[in-house]
């Protein structure tokens, strides 16, 4: 009988998910001690002021007016989303070159070697080996963010595919939550142990590559690249249970055939493809919606946003809001199969943009109404939880369930450099924004989230428990017109798949 959960696959999701939590960990970790690797930045780059530091108490307020200095570190920040955006296009070369496991452990030599250019930043020139290793950390991070899911949505169950897909957001969570813990002063964040907080980032790597040893490689990837049907039978016995595997074998038979019948597709013939167009257009704006919801504005700069919104400890309040972020990411996991990928989308995207409204409300009459910092403070916390509810961990999943097996890297590979391209503009012109519309920067984001909303009532589908082919039929109902019946049948062929996507 099959048993679906097993230690093997708890094992496999686990040690998959170590991906997520590096990724994580260094999208938080550079934010903490920015000032401290400031510091190091001037001495090494000669424009550091001893006596005027002395009379600032270290503060590096004089420093930041060098430009140098702030090429330098803006350098830091925005090299780990280029590495990302760069490394997000070969995840489908390298999934399939020597398979998923084997894939996850080449590219924890980048993590590694990251970990130490940043680890050993004190030794050598702190400016340049901390922006190679962010760079590197951006490269790997971009392939196991294509990586992990693809993974977990190929040997999970078909019943927790939605729950397991969501705990790659989960681990992301987690890991930006430690780095905020890890980077606060007294802990790793400060001028003498700066830069083992960053090399830490490429510690998950360590454990990750003994652990996979231990873990079985994708049944898909088994019999549909690789044609092994004995090894194919053992993996699934090792992530099921010792069960009968024969109704398993022959799904896995149909989707070979099926691949065999539609070319592997690349990301330029699937972006002038017209059979995908509706599906691409949506896996892509779930995407952005992710990204220009405003979350990362939140991340990035959240500290600063407390101390604007009049809040005492700001840390304390970033480090909450971290908190609260792996609590709803949680509630995702739990409700995800059960409400559904679209309704809990459309839940997270309404409420954010009610929150985005009420927060500027707060920071724009706070002056007037002390009360006001409180509405703030509440309206960043209620966002984040409307975030991890649905538009956080579900984009990153409903792609493979989107497309059937032939276009599904190159779509995976878009929709990955798209999250990363977003990520890297909210990184860097999120300040400039701030910095012109001041406490109204959030209604910008209102504006979006309200239109992202609308876009999803309307174009965006259920998912959950849908076969390709019934996905498919459901675009093709919204094109107004159906295809005639030949040019259908050519088209299922194309979209044929598994039914457990």
């Amino acid at each position: 009988m099959e048993k679906q959960l097993t230690g093997t696959l708890a094992l496999a999701v686990f040690t998959a998910t170590l991906g997520s939590l590096q990724m994580g960990y260094s999208l938080g970790v550079i934010n903490a001690p920015q000032k401290v690797i400031e510091r190091h930045y001037a001495r090494s780059l000669g424009v550091y002021n001893e006596e005027l530091a002395h009379k600032g108490g270290g503060n590096t307020t004089e420093l930041e007016k060098a430009p140098v200095l702030d090429m330098y570190w803006s350098l830091s920040v925005a090299f780990f989303s280029v590495g990302g955006m760069v490394s997000s296009f070969l995840v489908s070369f390298v999934s399939d070159f020597r398979g998923r496991i084997k894939g996850m452990l080449a590219i924890n030599i980048l993590a590694i070697t990251a970990g130490l250019l940043m680890g050993l930043a004190k030794l050598g020139t702190p400016y340049l080996m901390v922006i190679a290793g962010r760079a590197i950390m951006g490269l790997y991070c971009g392939l196991s963010s294509g990586l992990v899911p693809l993974y977990i949505g190929e040997i999970s169950p078909v019943k927790y595919r939605g729950a397991m897909g969501a705990l790659h957001q989960l681990a992301i969570v987690i890991g930006i939550l430690l780095s905020q813990v890890i980077g606060l002063e007294f802990l790793l964040g400060n001028d003498d142990m700066w830069h083992v907080l960053l090399g830490l980032s490429g510690a998950p790597a360590i454990l990750q590559s003994l652990l996979l040893l231990l873990c079985p490689e994708s049944p898909p990837y088994l019999y549909i690249k690789l044609g092994k049907v004995e090894e194919t039978r053992k993996s699934l016995k090792r992530l099921k249970g010792d069960y009968d595997t024969s109704k398993d074998i022959a799904e896995l038979q149909a989707q070979k055939e099926a691949a065999m019948k539609e070319a592997k597709m690349s990301i330029l013939r699937l972006l002038r493809s017209s059979v995908y167009r509706q599906q691409l257009f949506v896996a892509l704006m779930m995407h952005f919606s992710q990204q220009f919801s405003g979350i990362n504005a939140i991340f990035y700069y959240s500290t600063s946003i407390f101390e604007t919104a009049g809040v005492g400890q700001p840390v304390y309040a970033t480090i909450g809001v971290g908190v609260v972020n792996i609590i709803f990411t949680l509630v995702s996991v739990i409700m995800v199969d059960r409400t559904g990928r679209r309704t809990l989308t459309l839940i997270g995207l309404g409420g954010m943009c009610c929150c985005a409204v009420a927060m500027t409300v707060g920071m724009a009459f706070q002056d007037d109404y002390s009360w006001m910092s409180y509405l703030s403070m509440m309206a960043i916390f209620m966002f984040v939880s409307f975030f991890e509810i649905g538009p956080g961990p579900i984009p990153w999943f409903i792609v493979a369930e989107l497309f059937s097996q032939g276009p599904r890297p190159a779509a995976i590979a878009l929709a990955g450099c798209c999250n990363w391209t977003c990520n890297f503009i909210i990184g860097m012109f999120f300040p400039y924004l701030e910095r012109l519309l001041g406490s109204y920067v959030f209604i910008v984001f209102a504006v979006l989230l309200f239109g992202f909303t609308v876009f999803i009532y309307l174009r965006v589908p259920e998912t959950k428990g849908k076969t390709c082919e019934e996905i498919a039929a459901v675009f093709n109902r919204k094109r107004g017109a159906p295809p005639s019946k030949p040019q259908e049948e050519a088209e299922m062929v194309q979209l044929k798949s598994s039914t457990e996507a």
